[in-house]
């Protein structure tokens, strides 16, 4: 045998010995005791967790609402609740430790916050309930309330439990621009005890106004009903009030203002109870006509021409008077019905004002036997006030809470539900 022989034959016997080697190590006594060791460690593993899920609580909690969640709402947001079990204790916090007092229902299958939640304000919950074993169970959660920049409240009058004339309507300015007309005013409900059908209108894309056909029926009670929580007005913009607001309707009191006559006739529920001789606007400012509501008053109140536009050369007022008495608001614009003190020998006779609509009257505001004295004690806000003959135009139906001013086809028109 040559020695290449040899050594191949040597090679192929070293190449056969190494498979054997290598086949071998797979299946050595080595190996079948790791597999092994690793089968017992999974069994005493499920071992373990069969038996803390036989000791578990059977109590399940659920918290509202998920933790993460941002925009949340102010009013309803905040639950905690439990099935199999009883809730035996909620701590509320804010991020910076305050509690957040709450209250837990009789039969512990509940919780919630005993007041409303502050916006752009981040809450943590952390619960624990117990089942028919004494076994607890545990849950928490965290989340941020809604901000200001994303939610918007509607500013309302009249106010609640007040008692107004049968010319008031319900009058919401929102503080931010509606464009979900529909879902904000379907989360607006405007009811009357006397039955009147009620319809809102939409000035802008930040007024809505509510009114029946024709004015409220005195003795009624008026309902007005905000569901707006979580109601998404615009664009990332959520609604945050919930509420409930009732206010009386008082006497059927109109008042008509003659600017031709220069007489006003006060009527109550149908009886003419008082005449009293008036001033109204000046040819060159003539009072508005058209059906106008008291939207305030003031026994005494300043009146400057400047902020109504009326100022002479050097941008002073043409009139600046500090104590005008017995002062009624007609319109946003600046009408009023008040008393007048430095007019003398006009009422019923000359029409002189800038506007607005002038009774006799005393500095000081002190004389109760006064025509504007009378007046405004006899008057409330919500009564109207009904003024013809001007030459001037129609008071527009926004200016001010004129929306009488406007026939109920059109006015209905202007409904977004």
């Amino acid at each position: 045998m040559t020695d290449s022989k040899r050594r191949r034959g040597l090679a192929a016997v070293s190449a056969l010995l190494g498979g054997v080697l290598v086949l071998s190590a797979c299946t050595d006594d080595g190996g079948e005791k790791k597999a092994g060791a690793g089968s017992s460690e999974s069994s005493q593993a499920q071992e373990v967790d069969k038996a803390a899920a036989e000791d578990a609580s059977e109590a399940q909690i659920a918290i509202k609402p998920e933790n993460g969640a941002t925009n949340a709402s102010i009013n309803n947001a905040a639950q905690v609740s439990v099935t199999k079990g009883k809730l035996t204790e909620v701590v509320m916090t804010t991020a910076d430790g305050k509690t957040v007092e709450g209250t837990l229902a009789a039969d512990g299958s509940s919780w919630k916050p005993a007041g409303q939640l502050e916006r752009s304000t981040t809450y943590k919950i952390d619960a624990t309930a117990e089942d028919a074993k004494g076994r607890k169970a545990h849950e928490n959660s965290s989340f941020t309330t809604v901000s200001p920049d994303n939610s918007f409240i509607g500013n309302f009058t009249p106010e609640d439990g007040s008692t107004v004339g049968v010319g008031m309507p319900v009058s919401i300015n929102f503080n931010k621009p509606i464009t979900d007309k529909k879902a904000v005013q379907d989360g607006i409900t405007v009811s009357s005890s006397s039955g009147q059908e009620v319809v809102g209108h939409w000035f802008n894309g930040q007024r809505l106004d509510f009114r029946p056909e024709d004015y409220w029926q005195g003795g009624s009670t008026v309902t007005l009903k905000l569901a707006l929580d979580g109601v998404e007005g615009a664009d990332g913009v959520f609604g945050v009030q919930q509420k409930t607001v009732t206010f009386k309707v008082g006497r059927n009191q109109v008042s008509t203002v003659d600017a031709k006559t220069k007489m006003m006739t006060v009527t109550r529920d149908g009886k003419t109870i008082k005449t009293i001789p008036i001033s109204a606007g000046a040819p060159e400012n003539p009072t508005y006509n058209g059906e106008m509501v008291i939207s305030e008053k003031h026994k005494e109140t300043r009146m400057n021409g400047a902020t109504v536009g009326f100022t002479d050369d050097d941008g002073k007022g043409e009139y600046d008077i500090k104590d005008v008495p017995h002062a009624m608001r007609l319109s946003t614009s600046g009408t009023f019905i008040h008393g007048n003190y430095w007019g003398k020998g006009i009422f019923g006779k000359a029409n002189t004002s800038h506007g607005c609509v002038g009774l006799a009257d005393v500095k000081g505001a002190n004389d109760p036997n006064a025509p504007g004295a009378w007046f405004y004690d006899n008057s409330m806000v919500g009564d109207v006030v009904i003024v013809k003959n001007s030459p001037d135009k129609t008071i527009t139906p926004d200016n001010g809470l004129n929306g009488w001013n406007m026939d109920w086809a059109q006015w209905k028109a202007g409904s977004a539900a």
